[in-house]
Order: structure tokens, then C-alpha cells, then sequence
């Protein structure tokens, strides 16, 4: 039943993690292309999903959780059952962690990319009044 309910959370993490990719590739190539201008910008944008892949599948399985459905939490009590109340409960705490673990990673790229764009556009505006 563990091994059912890992799977599951990992299925679960990886397709929330595609579909958040899908919704912002088109975003991350985007700006990638405005902040580096060049061939490379392909290749970070790879990076930047898979980083949303390990981020999402790391934050949503979490695996010190599911050690409690075969370990006691204390000496005297006994292992969780993993009943459908329990499913429900882990599937959902899957999503949301998945999720928020994205939002947080995506938060940071956007500060960095915010910055990088300022910069850019500062040492654009300069070359202008030089010519």
C-alpha cells in the first residue's frame, strides 16, 4: 500500500510540474530571449524546466511524511492506516506542496529576471544617448 501510495504521489507531483511547465515555457523563453539575447537562452530555459521538475517532484513527494505510515510516531501508539480518508488527504497535500515549492522556485527566477531586465535596459537606454 506505501508503494501504491509513492507512486501515486510521484505520478501526481510530476503531472502538476507538466502542467505548470506548459503554462509558463512560453513566459520563461520569453524573458530568458529579452535578458540574454542569444543562442544560450535556449539552453537556460531547458534548465529553468527542468528545475521546475525537480522542485515540483521533490516538494510534493514528500518522503519523511510517508514514513509515518510504517514507523509509530511514538513508542506506545500505533502505524497510521492508510485508509481513503488518508489517500485524500495525501493526494492533496501533494498537489498544494507541488505547487507551492513551483511558485516559490518561479518567484525567485522572476526577482533575478526583473533585476537582470532593469540592468539591461539601464545599459540599453545608455548606448541610445550615446549615439
Amino acid at each position: 500500500m506505501l508503494l501504491s501510495l509513492l507512486a501515486v504521489t510521484f505520478a501526481i507531483a510530476f503531472i502538476t510540474s507538466l502542467i505548470i511547465t506548459m503554462v509558463f515555457k512560453k513566459s520563461l523563453n520569453s524573458i530568458l530571449l529579452r535578458i540574454i539575447n542569444d543562442e544560450i537562452s535556449s539552453a537556460w530555459s531547458n534548465y529553468i524546466i527542468f528545475a521546475i521538475f525537480v522542485v515540483g517532484i521533490s516538494g510534493g513527494v514528500r518522503i519523511w511524511q510517508l514514513e509515518k505510515y510504517i514507523t509509530p510516531q511514538t513508542k506506545d501508539s500505533p502505524i497510521l492506516v492508510l485508509n481513503q480518508e488518508r489517500w485524500i488527504l495525501e493526494i492533496f497535500r501533494t498537489i498544494i506542496e507541488t505547487l507551492q515549492s513551483i511558485a516559490w522556485m518561479l518567484l525567485l527566477f522572476f526577482v533575478f529576471a526583473l533585476i537582470a531586465f532593469v540592468i539591461v535596459r539601464i545599459s540599453e537606454l545608455k548606448r541610445q544617448k550615446q549615439n
